[in-house]
């Protein structure tokens, strides 16, 4: 996949990886759902297409967010995991969580609550990046 960028701005240019809508559902869906199969990332409440569902996964795939693999159990099926550089996405996803609870509410009023992110942050951020790195190491044992 060709990695070409808008500008030299880091902001743009983690943007033109992350800033599409699903991008970062996907990596939610990876980190706090632990949802690792194409089947249960089609399975999203946000009903995301097949294609553009292929196409995101190969994207961050490419740049080294996720890495695709087949189960040892299972050599037919294959499994999407977070690497580092995605699980340290972490911050980001908890980040735009409080965000949008804050300010989305008003226009999306039955949206769920986050009051515990709100005075634990840090220790579920770090909770979250652990639980994930055990969970992949149970995996590729």
């Amino acid at each position: 996949m060709k990695k070409e960028f808008r500008s030299l701005c880091p902001i743009a240019s983690t943007l033109d990886i992350l800033g599409d809508k699903w991008s970062l559902v996907l990596i939610r869906d990876m980190l706090v759902r632990e949802k690792k199969t194409f089947k249960a990332f089609s399975a999203s409440e946000e009903g995301i297409a097949t294609g553009i569902l292929a196409s995101r996964l190969k994207l961050l795939e490419s740049f080294g967010l996720i890495t695709k693999r087949k189960l040892p159990d299972n050599k037919k099926e294959n499994i999407y995991l977070l690497t580092e550089k995605g699980i340290d996405l972490a911050p980001v996803i908890i980040e735009v969580t409080l965000w949008g609870d804050k300010y989305m509410r008003k226009y999306n009023p039955e949206l769920k609550a986050y009051e515990k992110l709100k005075t634990d942050k840090a220790s579920i951020i770090s909770t979250l990046q652990e639980n994930y790195r055990q969970m992949v190491a149970k995996i590729i044992v």
